[in-house]
């Protein structure tokens, strides 16, 4: 996704709400958030799949722009070595849509859509529901893009030592593997649900 598309989305998802987009340096703050040095996996590549995952699956969604606004601000914050990451970036978008003047109820929503992609529990809201499924995608993905998330994710803990990261990330994909389903979205499961058992089974094994 080119930089223009990127920066429309940004600008329909809050028109949508019935707000004009905030200034330029919000969108300035997250875009440089998500190009942090440190970061391998949870970059603009990651954001730019999931706006993508959005668009094909629009017409799945009650507030697309509410997905579309928790998918800018998922991983805003992110720090491999806390475990607050969605809380505060689910923080920060509820404090720019207030100040941007969208309605209290919607904030909250994606306050909370942000906080489902703690990924702790399978979330029984739909709207939800459908944006855990694009932030899992990756899991679903061609084998070399899932190969090589699997190597931006190991680069992101390059300072855990292999013996301990290979046994959390086998657990860590367990889990995920032992849902049934995996996906919970129809449209996505449909189209991803094989392909991710695959990759999954592959890199436990």
């Amino acid at each position: 996704m080119d930089a223009g598309v990127r920066r429309a989305s940004w600008i329909d998802a809050w028109r949508d709400l019935g707000v004009a987009a905030p200034d330029e340096v919000l969108l300035a703050k997250l875009l440089a958030h998500y190009s942090e040095p440190h970061r391998a996996y949870h970059t603009l590549q990651h954001l730019d799949e999931c706006l993508a995952g959005l668009a094909r699956e629009r017409s799945h969604a009650e507030r697309p722009a509410e997905i579309a606004l928790a998918l800018w601000f998922h991983d805003a914050i992110y720090d491999v070595h806390r475990r607050d990451n969605e809380a505060r970036s689910a923080d920060w978008a509820q404090a720019a849509l207030l100040a941007a003047g969208v309605a209290g109820d919607a904030a909250r929503r994606v306050h909370a859509l942000v906080m489902a992609t703690r990924h702790h529990a399978q979330p029984e809201d739909a709207d939800a529901q459908l944006l855990v499924d694009i932030d899992l995608s990756i899991l679903g993905a061609p084998a070399a893009r899932f190969a090589e998330y699997e190597r931006q994710i190991r680069a992101e803990y390059a300072h855990v030592p292999p013996e301990v990261f290979e046994l959390r990330r086998r657990e860590i994909l367990g889990r995920f593997l032992a849902r049934d389903p995996l996906y919970l979205s129809a449209s996505i499961r449909a189209k991803l649900e094989a392909q991710a058992r695959i990759n999954l089974q592959q890199a436990i094994g």
